[in-house]
């Protein structure tokens, strides 16, 4: 068990930020224009090692991820090592042929859904996105590949998470997740407005009532930080009393620090894409990734560490009536601007 309290010990990985779309909330400025891309190998090898670390599932995203060709490739060889795997993607992809290679190595795919049709195509920056997504719905229920939609939570579209919950349900969604907007990326050039936290209070109740509402269909993800909850359980957000150093050394890295996230630049990053590289914990062309952890840990964790406890100084007072955060966004920024750390702030589960 992770220091989230949870079992699963994710890693992220972006092959490329390669895209169909140029979304106007992208995070990594995606896009058709973009052509670096990770070398299936490289990942491979780093995989066995992250198995060995104490990983064991991965979630595919990027830019788009059907665009990198070796994707089947990594899927098939990820849950060869017990890896659980997902992918997240705009939909507009999907063909059958497509399907039928991920299919037998895939446990969730999780497809990105902005509001309504008319604020997912702004979103998206297309005409008939919606539609065109929609439209692929057919194939996953045929291919009987699982799925789920990803959410991102604006300052200004809480009113339309209502129609997203009933059409994820009608349409035999697994899981809705809710994800906080950050200004990063191209959210920045747009100006597009993160929920603040009063913001993120309305929306968790909202949450509860729709998981009350879709308890027998829908599973509902908020990804927000709970200040209550952490400051009972300050591990959650690795804020607690930090490993001895030779524990530390000895420790398997996913008892330290989860989630991974590989970035298309080759960096293994705590936490999120976009961390900072000053907490990095390896990077894929530099050589195994287990003599690189092993070198983290000794050297770098307590600065992580002490990053983590700073972040939950500044956040951990506010009213009562703010009990919810972006964890995420907070220490990422802080990342690039502290000497870092170890952290994580664990998604609060709705249950009806």
């Amino acid at each position: 068990m992770g220091p989230t309290g949870d079992v699963v010990n994710v890693i992220q990985i972006h092959p490329t930020l390669r895209c169909n779309l140029r979304c106007r909330h992208c995070y990594s400025t995606s896009g058709p224009e973009q052509r670096g891309e990770l070398d299936v190998e490289l990942l491979e090898g780093f995989l066995a090692d992250a198995a060995g670390e104490g990983y064991n599932a991965i979630g595919m995203s990027g830019g788009e991820p059907l665009t990198w060709k070796p994707l089947s490739r990594l899927l098939a060889f990820a849950r060869s090592l017990g890896f659980a795997t997902s992918v997240t993607s705009n939909g507009l992809l999907l063909d059958a042929r497509r399907l039928a290679q991920l299919a037998p190595h895939l446990g969730l795919l999780a497809i990105s859904l902005d509001g309504v049709p008319e604020s997912h195509n702004r979103m998206r920056n297309r005409a008939h996105a919606f539609e065109q997504m929609r439209a692929k719905l057919d194939l996953l229920r045929a291919a009987g590949v699982p799925f789920g939609f990803i959410f991102t939570l604006t300052m200004d579209n809480l009113p339309e998470l209502d129609w997203v919950a009933g059409f994820a349900a009608a349409e035999g969604a697994r899981l809705l997740q809710i994800h906080p907007l950050e200004q990063v990326g191209r959210a920045r050039e747009y100006e597009l407005r993160p929920p603040d936290d009063l913001e993120l209070a309305y929306g968790f109740l909202e949450v509860a009532r729709l998981q009350r509402q879709y308890r027998e269909q829908l599973t509902l993800q908020y990804d927000v930080a709970d200040r209550q909850l952490i400051a009972r359980e300050p591990c959650r957000a690795f804020a607690g009393p930090a490993v001895a150093a030779d524990v530390a050394a000895d420790a398997r890295l996913a008892a330290l620090v989860s989630p991974l996230v590989v970035q298309e630049d080759g960096w293994v990053v705590p936490i999120q894409h976009g961390f900072a590289t000053a907490h990095a914990i390896a990077r894929l062309d530099r050589g195994s990734f287990r003599p690189q952890a092993a070198r983290w840990k000794r050297e770098r964790y307590p600065r992580f560490r002490h990053l983590a406890e700073q972040v939950w100084a500044d956040m951990r007072d506010a009213p009562e009536h703010l009990p919810f955060t972006n964890w995420y966004a907070a220490i990422t920024t802080a990342s690039a601007h502290r000497p870092a750390r170890r952290l994580l702030a664990t998604p609060v589960q709705v249950t009806a």
